[in-house]
Parts: C-alpha cells; structure tokens; sequence
C-alpha cells in the first residue's frame, strides 16, 4: 500500500478503537474513481477508461457473537444495525442499504458471513461523480468475505456489487465503477470491455497531474434522468436491429453503420445513439494513444467526449462546461471534459506537472466569478484497487 492507503487504515483503525472500545481485526478499503473517456458507455456493453484514485473508503471490523452487524459511518456520523437474517432493503437513499446489499449476495453466494462490528471512513467525497457508492460496496464486501476466510476473484465481486446496487440501491448502473474499485492498479488506467469482463491495464503517462474539480453540484444517480437514458438507449438498439439483425447493444454498431442509418432515426435517440457508439471508438482511440505516448491526441479525445456528452447525450451543465472551459483556456492543459454520470458532480482535467499549479489557480479564481460557488478541487493518481490488511 501506498502512504495514503496506510494512513487510512490506521486513521479508521483508531476511530474504531475510540467508537468500540477494542481493535479491530482487519481494515479492507476501495478507492473511488474517475473515468479519463467513455461514459454512459457500460450499461451499453460498451468499452470504459477509468482509474482509481488515491482517495477512498476504509471498513473496519471485528468479529462478534451472534447474527447482527453494528454498522457505524464516521463521515455522517450514524450508526445502524443489520440483522444477517433479514438483509432486505431499507428506506429508498438508506446508505447501509449499500452493505446490506453485498452481505446478502454473498450469504447467497455461500459464505459464510459472521456477526461483527464495523466503521466506515471515507475520503471519496458523496455526491460527486467519483463513485463514492461502489468503493462502500467493494470496501464492504472485501471486509466481509475477508473476515469469513473466503477469497473471491475480482471480476465476480465487481459483479456482485453491481447487483446490490442494483437490487439495493435501485440503481441500474454498469459494472465500470465497481471493477475498477476492485482491479485497479497504481499508475494505471483500465480499458474494461463491459460485454465480456475482458481487461487490459493501460500505463497513465509519467509527467501528468490528474487534476478533479468538483463543481459542488450534487446530482442524483438514481434519477429519472439517467433511466431515462438507458430507455433511449434500448429505443436506438430496438430500431436499428431492424435492418442490422446481429445487434443486440449499442456496441454492436459501427460508427459507418450508424451514420448510414441515423437519418432514420427519431431525433433524440439519434443524438443518444451517436455519443454512445463514437464514444466506444474515442476509447479505443485514447487507450491508442496513452500507448504511443500522444498526450495531444488523448486531449483532443476528452474533449470530443465533453462535446458529445454536453450535446448529444445531455448529461452536462453550465458548471461542468464551464470548468473545462477554464482549464483549456489556460492553454497548458492536455485536455478535459466531465466525469461521472452528470447532472453536476466532477471534471477532470489532465495537465503537465509544471503546469498544474497554474491552472489550479485558475479555476479557484474563475469558477466562482462565472458560477457563484467554490470548486472543490483535488489532484490525484491512479492507484491500487482493494485492499485487505489485517491488524
């Protein structure tokens, strides 16, 4: 583990002794993520770029006797208990929803779940577009399976978490966030093929700062906007399988296919279709890219993404565009577009390292003259998936 890895274990050990007055037995965590290009690309089996960042979410536990989880979240400072015989679903928007959830799948997976107490600590801020909910999933159920002695392989647990998002949280999210919170690796980006579970670790260029801003936006993932999107989605793949017999997703769909049909398509779910399929090429294009080194290439592709995502897909707002608008008017950026789902939450930016500092300036001096509201501003590296430690 890197430093900052280590100090949130031992940060959350400590917070554990304090709230129960004994050591716990393991501290697991998970990292949030950003997604450098491909977005609303998953739930499309489509291709993805994430990579972890170095800020994420720790669970501490300790065996106890009998069937209850004792569950408390330090960031909002409540605690809850769940009972291993009735994990079902809490209020709509119940963050222990998110635990209850993997610890249902995996008692149905066969493990042998254990009562415990548990603390959550976090450093992926809520809301924000940087996966606070999947690196709680993953943290959680890495924390659990651990403590069972059960090793589950990455790809199934990202799997696993993304059905209690689903099922829990009433999400209908791609599998992206929760694999790269599980198969992450430190200097790394990660292509992951969303139809197959097929990936390739991809090397972040040395040199280059990650620069997020949040643009203080809260959105929500499970409103009816990102639904909606997917129902497009499915309206573009039910048309166009009219006259292309094998698609079954808009993966299946080659932009020259796609631009020989699209005039006989509804309007809005032309928009919806297109950012979708040359989205899946401005992926291949990037991890291309990152390759051969072509930082100009990679930006010219975000910021074809943040075009297509504002105007095509509609996901954007005036506080997204206006922090990728800041940074590439400094002109030192290599490029930048919105990450996330959209509807507000985080930009991000990639700059050289000398030439991180100014834009990071810039954006606290403009954001808020154009947008009335202070950036939150974090610079990150790619880091390591999920981690396990024992105490």
């Amino acid at each position: 583990m890197d430093s900052s890895r280590s100090e949130l274990h031992a940060h959350t050990a400590r917070l554990f002794e304090e709230k129960f007055d004994a050591s716990p037995t393991l501290v697991a965590s998970a990292p949030g993520r950003v997604n450098l290009i491909g977005e609303h690309t998953d739930y499309n089996e489509g291709f993805v770029l994430p990579a972890a960042i170095d800020r994420a979410t720790a669970v501490a536990l300790r065996p106890m006797e009998g069937e209850k989880l004792i569950i408390h979240a330090h960031n909002l400072n409540s605690t809850i208990m769940l009972s291993l015989g009735d994990l079902s679903p809490r209020k709509s928007g119940a963050w222990s929803n998110y635990i209850a959830g993997v610890a249902s799948l995996l008692r149905e997976r066969g493990v042998p779940l254990r009562g415990a107490t548990m603390l959550v600590n976090s450093t992926v801020p809520r809301a924000s577009g940087l996966s606070s909910s999947a690196a709680l999933e993953v943290a959680a159920a890495s924390a659990l399976s651990a403590l069972a002695g059960v090793e589950i392989p990455g790809v199934d647990m990202a799997a696993l978490c993304q059905r209690a998002e689903h099922e829990f949280a009433g999400v209908q999210c791609g599998i992206m966030d929760q694999f790269i919170s599980r198969l992450g690796r430190r200097d790394h980006a990660l292509k992951i093929d969303c139809r197959s579970l097929e990936y390739e670790h991809v090397p972040f260029p040395p040199g280059v700062r990650l620069i997020v801003c949040n643009t203080n936006i809260r959105r929500g993932l499970a409103s009816s906007e990102y639904n909606q999107r997917r129902a497009e989605c499915s309206a573009a793949v039910a048309a166009l399988a009219g006259t292309l017999r094998a698609v079954r997703s808009l993966r299946d769909v080659t932009p020259e296919q796609f631009h020989e049909r699209e005039s006989g398509l509804d309007p809005l779910v032309r928009k919806r279709a297109r950012h979708v399929i040359l989205e899946n090429a401005r992926v291949t294009d990037a991890v291309a890219a990152l390759r051969r080194n072509d930082l100009s290439a990679l930006g010219r592709l975000m910021l074809e993404s943040h075009a297509s995502l504002r105007d095509d897909y509609a996901v954007s707002c005036a506080e997204l565009d206006a922090v990728v608008e800041i940074c590439m008017e400094t002109g030192a950026a290599i490029g930048a577009r919105m990450t996330g789902a959209g509807f507000g939450g985080c930009a991000i930016c990639l700059a050289p390292d000398a030439a991180a500092a100014g834009i990071i300036d810039r954006l606290k001096s403009d954001y808020p003259r154009r947008t009335g509201k202070q950036p939150g501003i974090l610079v990150c590296t790619p880091d390591e998936g999920a981690t396990v430690q024992n105490v």
